[in-house]
């Protein structure tokens, strides 16, 4: 910790050594992406969206025009020829192209350039990508669904193999593997590509997911094997709980079909299929569950299942299975992995035959342990969050969900048993847990040290994509913390918590929204979520509580104030990326929703919803919040339909939106004394947030917000909607001082309280002695990770310029706070604005990426100037605020004294 807090205040000193000379390179193209993804293998979209950066550090950099070319040939591109497609040169600044070529033909590998016009009209060099479709269509697929049994009762997971021979140079090798449940490939005993828990959870009575694999240095001139190993996953849950995803309408023994393509250097091609001629065995797995743990024999391994000479004679063929769906498409998204190792920190022997190994933080994932022991040995692994008074783990606050019908599926515990064969490894394969202890218990004492057990820390595997130093480390320690309980909730969906519930609660998804965006590139996760969405909304419009769901959630939980995830995710997108699409695909669910709510709300306000979800003390209507975010989703489909030419659809939206705003002033607003209801935190703040006050009311709301957070003691009292909004009404209504007070306090009810007390990641619960409620590891509070970039930062994206075209910058010099720093990296390039405080007055540092401009507002102190280069800037004040309208790219090293 002391090295991290080195670095910290390293980072903050950094970018005021002084302002970076840089050397005058010349412009290029970078960071070329299809889909969001690099060089991504085996997509389905026909119209793929190619990105790219302009790096060029002059000031005022800018594009002034593009061009792009596809071909299956990369000397062709290279040598500026596209004959698939052309877009010649194209005067925009545009940093997004949707393909309009020939119509992309399945397995075919394409690769495109893209050449830049800078801002004096050259012509950069070249920069080369590639992608790859995949089966495009469905009746594309050779191989047939199969399975080992129709039993969804039968524990062991199935082993399944097929061996081949090749006697030509093979030129390239693509497996296509879809499957409802979960697999590991392997190709002669070879294990394929590092994702974990492929493919992403869906409805797979709906839609399912395959999954594209280069294996063309595993294959060999020879004789091959092919191995799969299928675990339960979301589709065969054998565990209970209160979500009766054991009930799930598609529930079934696991099950895939695969294609291995094969394409030789004569230009041939050759289909290996799942069908006839596979043959099927258990595996050691003798038990796995996605949400409770996994059990393995290891006396049961068959050595070599997986090579090519393994004898397989007592094997038994495979059956055929139907389809889960008849919407096969492409995972196209940023996968799972164990993406961190955590050595344990420390292991203490609590009695001679249990043991106790602390990771020292939270995590996601799973542990790995190594052990030697007599075969038939069994050792049970418990992971929690948390010790009792004893010393030993307590699973008390996250196993309150679980409803087990016997003693055979212990909660996140793992059951190994020994081969006696050396030392055994064991990860499981098919599972993730959420926890910083792991206590081992066996029948016999054996010998263990601190480095038998590493723990993983598994996640959507998303690019970071912003950083934040400040001079508090309470403040670097939360930021860090709500970065690891966002990663901790991220695997193919957003969910509340990795332990005790691992589901996709929308709530918590919207509110957390922009702290993903802003700290990573999470573009494909939302957009393959957002699906989840369009397959679980009914056809009156109403979406579930939890997404994706085996049936649950459509009686409780869902409302305004959750499900809103149908429209404010897609907005939230499109604001960071500048991209259309997910709006596009989804307006007409969105809109669906709205009209719902329209049924049930003929006076424009709603009773339908959670409402302020645990709250320190004080509770909030919730027919008021809920109609506030009933207002929030008209005002999106409004906006959207406005985008997408929907002209009609525009004038009825925003008339709805403006009814509901008016219903919801009439009632609840006190126009006298400017209070919302009772006037707590949640009543005040959640307007101010959303756009609900009069603009002639707005000063005296935030006024009396900041009293009513003075009396409570410059302390939150709030929920997960009220926290949502707090920080930022405060900050953007004149209060930041009093925002950065709540938010840095150290004292119950705060974050840092949680921070003060050992956390590393956030909690679910403001009291950390909670009775309910009260999971170590929940991403539901997350919002300040957000409101540090969008206050103390000051980074917005600009919506009539998204995708931070023009970025709005308008840091707040706090008080209580002598320096920080931030950066994000968006679809330009990388955003920065850092300052400090020093004997003078305040540096302040900005640096707009190229092809970008800014707004800048700057909050000066009274008697103080803002000066650039010694030179003090010309420009309009207007109460001690100073703007600067269309600040061109470059760095920018400012003074304000």
């Amino acid at each position: 910790m002391k090295f991290i807090l080195h670095l910290i205040a390293l980072a903050l000193v950094l970018p005021f050594a002084q302002a970076e000379s840089f050397a005058a390179n010349p412009p290029l193209p970078s960071g070329l992406k299809c889909e969001y993804l690099k060089n991504p293998l085996g997509i389905d979209n026909p119209n793929p969206r190619f990105t790219w950066l302009l790096t060029d550090t002059r000031k005022g950099a800018t594009q002034t025009a593009y061009q792009v070319l596809v071909d299956t040939d990369s000397a062709k591109v290279a040598l500026g020829t596209g004959t698939e497609w052309d877009t010649k040169k194209v005067v925009s600044g545009n940093t997004l192209a949707v393909y309009k070529g020939k119509a992309l033909r399945p397995f075919t590998k394409y690769y495109w350039a893209v050449t830049l016009w800078d801002k004096d009209g050259q012509k950069t060099t070249q920069a080369v990508a590639s992608f790859e479709m995949g089966m495009i269509n469905q009746q594309n697929w050779r191989g047939a669904w199969i399975s080992d049994t129709r039993d969804v009762n039968l524990k062991p997971a199935p082993y399944f193999r097929k061996t081949f021979a090749t006697d030509k140079k093979i030129k390239s090798a693509r497996v296509y593997v879809a499957v409802a449940g979960l697999y590991e490939l392997y190709i002669n005993g070879q294990k394929i590509g590092n994702h974990r828990l492929d493919p992403m959870y869906t409805r797979f009575d709906r839609r399912t997911l395959y999954v594209t694999h280069d294996v063309t240095a595993a294959l060999q001139n020879s004789k091959n094997a092919i191995g799969v190993l299928l675990g339960n996953g979301w589709y065969n849950h054998q565990s209970t709980a209160v979500w009766n995803f054991h009930e799930a309408p598609w529930r079934g023994r696991p099950t895939f079909c695969l294609d291995l393509r094969i394409t030789y250097d004569d230009g041939t091609t050759e289909v290996i299929s799942s069908g006839k001629g596979w043959k099927t065995a258990p595996s050691p797995v003798i038990f796995n569950s996605i949400y409770t743990a996994e059990h393995q024999d290891a006396r049961l391994a068959q050595d070599g299942w997986n090579n090519p000479d393994f004898n397989d004679k007592d094997w038994k063929d495979v059956i055929f299975r139907t389809s889960p769906s008849q919407n096969i498409v492409a995972q196209a998204m940023v996968p799972v992995r164990n993406v961190e190792e955590i050595p344990a920190k420390s292991m203490k022997k609590l009695n001679d035959t249990t043991y106790l190994f602390d990771l020292g933080r939270n995590i996601s994932g799973v542990s790995q342990l190594k052990i030697k022991g007599e075969a038939g040995t069994v050792v049970r692994l418990k992971h929690a969050e948390r010790l009792g008074a004893n010393g030993f783990a307590d699973m008390s606050n996250i196993d309150i969900h679980y409803r087990p019908t016997d003693n055979q599926d212990p909660f996140q515990v793992d059951v190994y048993t020994l081969s006696g064969k050396g030392e055994d490894t064991f990860m499981p394969h098919f599972n993730y847990k959420g926890f910083q202890y792991v206590e081992l218990t066996c029948a016999k004492p054996l010998q263990l040290s601190k480095g038998s057990l590493t723990g993983y820390f598994m996640h959507s595997d998303v690019p970071p994509a912003g950083q934040v130093t400040t001079a508090n480390p309470t403040m670097n320690k939360l930021w860090w913390a709500t970065n690891n309980s966002y990663l901790s909730n991220l695997f193919g969906y957003p969910t509340d918590c990795p332990q005790r519930e691992k589901n996709g609660w929308t709530g918590d998804a919207h509110i957390a929204s922009e702290t993903g965006l802003y700290n990573f590139d999470a573009i494909t996760v939302y957009e393959k979520w957002l699906a989840d969405h369009r397959d679980e909304q009914q056809a009156n419009g109403v979406l579930p509580s939890i997404i994706p769901t085996g049936g649950w959630g459509y009686e409780w939980g869902n409302g305004p104030d959750w499900t809103s995830t149908i429209a404010i995710i897609p907005w939230n997108i499109y604001l960071f990326y500048g991209d259309t699409k997910i709006l596009a695909d989804n307006y007409s669910h969105m809109k669906r929703y709205v009209d719902y709510i329209q049924t049930i709300a003929p006076k424009h306000l709603t009773t339908w919803g959670l409402g302020d979800w645990v709250p320190v003390k004080s509770k909030s209507p919730v027919e008021f919040t809920s109609s506030v975010y009933y207002f929030v989703d008209a005002t999106i489909v409004a906006k959207t339909a406005a985008l997408l030419g929907k002209t009609a659809d525009a004038a009825y939206y925003s008339s709805l939106a403006k009814n509901i705003k008016d219903a919801i002033n009439a009632k609840y607003l006190n126009r006298e004394n400017g209070i919302y209801g009772s006037g707590v935190q949640t009543e005040l703040s959640v307007p101010l947030q959303w756009g609900i006050v009069p603009e002639d009311m707005k000063a005296k709301v935030a006024a009396n917000l900041a009293k009513r957070v003075q009396a409570d003691g410059s302390h939150i009292d709030v929920g997960l909607l009220g926290t949502k909004a707090i920080l930022n009404a405060l900050s953007e209504n004149g209060y930041a001082d009093l925002a950065y007070a709540v938010a840095a306090q150290e004292t119950y009810p705060s974050w840092g309280w949680w921070i003060k007390n050992g956390a590393t990641t956030l909690y679910e619960n403001w009291p950390i002695d909670a009775k309910s409620d009260i999971s170590l590891n929940h991403i539901m509070f997350g919002e300040i990770g957000a409101w540090l970039y969008k206050a103390l930062g000051g980074i917005k994206p600009d919506e009539t310029k998204p995708g931070f075209k023009n970025v709005l910058i308008e840091p707040h010099f706090v008080k209580d706070l002598t320096g920080f720093a931030a950066s994000h990296d968006g679809p330009q390039g990388r955003i920065t604005s850092a300052w400090k405080k020093t004997d003078k007055g305040i540096e302040y540092r900005l640096v707009i990426p190229a092809n970008s401009t800014a707004t800048l507002k700057l909050h000066l102190p009274d008697g103080k100037q803002l000066y650039e280069n010694g030179k003090i800037v010309k420009a309009i004040m207007k109460a001690q605020t100073i703007t600067l309208a269309n600040v061109v790219a470059g760095e920018y090293l400012f003074e304000i004294r």
